[in-house]
């Protein structure tokens, strides 16, 4: 099936064979975000990791400065004063054995799971991890979503609202990661954008050999993919906290 005449549009607005600045790329993108829906704006990264060694996968967090736009329902897998805790810091759905026999039973109205880390036990003896992990919802130390004390839950949560942005390589090495909305200005996406490339470069796994990242694209939701320059988006530097 060929894609519609807007799509071909706004691809004449791009030259696929070229290499944006990242200025230019998110302008690019911005602008051939065509119809009438706020679309996510994405940043697609192709690495030169083997993935199939443990030591050259890729997974970490970034704080976007200008946020995700997007709403994030925040579920707490928590008991007792952890529980009062998540409450009180806003989190969207707060529970223990409950919680689990609800999503047990089918429910997944949720985008990020945080768990206590007492509760990794039952977590895991429910066999919860096959219905949350393929979905990229499962708790996990790398990404930062198990925690060992009350106290750490108000500053997750208060992130995570904030802009809060856990990205890993797929099976082919790739990375891929919101860095906004078309509705946001150039500057903020930009801003965004700096913010993830810091935070990928500060997380090149120790094994990796060659090159790191051969190739980065942004991208609308329906919106061509805008090449951008591999070295320029390197150098960009995160704004100032």
């Amino acid at each position: 099936m060929g894609r519609g005449k807007k799509y071909q549009e706004a691809v004449k607005a791009v030259d696929l064979t070229k290499e944006y600045s990242p200025e230019e790329a998110v302008a690019l993108a911005k602008k051939t975000a065509y119809g009438k829906f706020n679309q996510t704006v994405e940043a697609h990264f192709k690495t030169g990791l083997d993935v199939k060694q443990a030591d050259q996968q890729v997974r970490g967090v970034v704080l976007l400065p200008n946020g995700t736009g997007k709403t994030v329902r925040i579920l707490v897998f928590a008991e007792g004063e952890a529980a009062r805790v998540a409450q009180e810091a806003g989190a969207d759905i707060v529970g223990g054995d409950d919680l689990i026999k609800r999503i047990q039973e089918g429910w997944m109205e949720f985008d990020l799971a945080i768990a206590m880390s007492d509760m990794m036990g039952k977590i895991g003896k429910s066999g919860l991890g096959k219905t949350l992990g393929p979905r990229g919802l499962m708790p996990s130390p790398k990404a930062g979503t198990i925690l060992q004390q009350p106290a750490q839950l108000p500053q997750l949560i208060n992130e995570s609202r904030l802009g809060r942005v856990e990205f890993k390589t797929d099976k082919t090495g790739g990375i891929h990661s919101i860095i906004g909305k078309s509705s946001f200005n150039e500057t903020q996406l930009l801003e965004n954008f700096a913010a993830l490339m810091d935070a990928l470069i500060k997380a090149k796994p120790a094994g990796a050999k060659g090159v790191y990242l051969k190739k980065v694209t942004l991208a609308s939701t329906m919106g061509p993919g805008v090449r951008v320059d591999v070295n320029a988006a390197q150098n960009l530097k995160p704004r100032a906290a």
